[in-house]
């Protein structure tokens, strides 16, 4: 299995970016919750939201609650691959906590 990460600039957000996730063009808009200490994700596909505030939680599959055709295919997992982290917070994400995609 093919793996990618995906990098997200933490003084940036919230933002929003354009990626490729199989074939397609998806955006992503990252937003972080300070009092939480959790980050939430939009899922954008030719302008029209398809997940709006999708909380990002350690080891869960971003968007598998969804079955959906305009959905990406490859699953994207928040995991630390050295097994120490088991929650995504500011501090780890995109330090040891990292959003895998996970290409067949």
């Amino acid at each position: 299995m093919n793996k990618e990460y995906i990098n997200i600039e933490k003084p940036l957000i919230p933002y929003r970016f354009e990626i490729e996730l199989g074939a397609e063009i998806f955006e992503l808009e990252i937003r972080y919750n300070e009092i939480g200490d959790y980050f939430t994700i939009d899922l954008i596909k030719d302008g029209e939201v398809l997940v709006y505030g999708e909380k990002i939680v350690y080891g869960e599959p971003l968007f598998s609650e969804i079955f959906d055709t305009r959905f990406p295919g490859p699953l994207i997992i928040p995991i630390d691959e050295s097994g120490q982290e088991t929650r995504v917070g500011y501090e780890n994400l995109n330090v040891t906590v990292f959003l895998v995609v996970m290409n067949e």
